[in-house]
């Protein structure tokens, strides 16, 4: 038996948008952007954003619909969801006629780590259903890794 898993913290490059299939099962996607910042070898400060597509369903769907917003930073745990044509990321060209590669995710399970206060609507203090609830809302101290 084969498994993986992947871990994302990031920010909401938009609010989710949710729809539901035929059969009336909820869906929610969004992007999420991953950063990282370095120093390089010449002295100057680099960085190199991910984006990354995910897609969360069922109630934990409903309730990242509720609470997430553009911006929001949130920790995504699940699997990644290669092309089922290359089985590896979605590649595509552009307007501009400059290639790109999607990231895709269907998340297991996420948390919203924007910090209560700062805009964003709370849960009452309660982890929201998709919230793993070993790590407190607005509380990255909380992350296990």
């Amino acid at each position: 038996m084969a498994y993986h898993k992947i871990i994302l913290v990031g920010n909401l490059g938009r609010d989710p948008e949710m729809r539901y299939t035929p059969g009336g099962q909820p869906v929610v996607s969004f992007s999420l952007a991953t950063s990282e910042k370095w120093t390089g070898h010449d002295g100057q400060v680099e960085e190199r954003t991910i984006w990354w597509r995910v897609t969360v369903w069922g109630k934990a769907a409903e309730n990242a619909n509720q609470i997430l917003k553009k911006g929001s930073k949130a920790l995504v745990e699940g699997r990644m969801a290669p092309d089922p044509k290359t089985g590896n990321p979605r590649v595509f060209t552009r307007q501009d006629g400059s290639s790109g590669a999607a990231y895709e995710v269907t998340a297991l399970k996420w948390v919203n780590l924007t910090a209560r206060g700062a805009g964003q609507p709370t849960d009452g203090g309660e982890p929201a259903a998709g919230e793993d609830e070993s790590l407190t809302s607005g509380n990255e101290s909380g992350i296990p890794f």
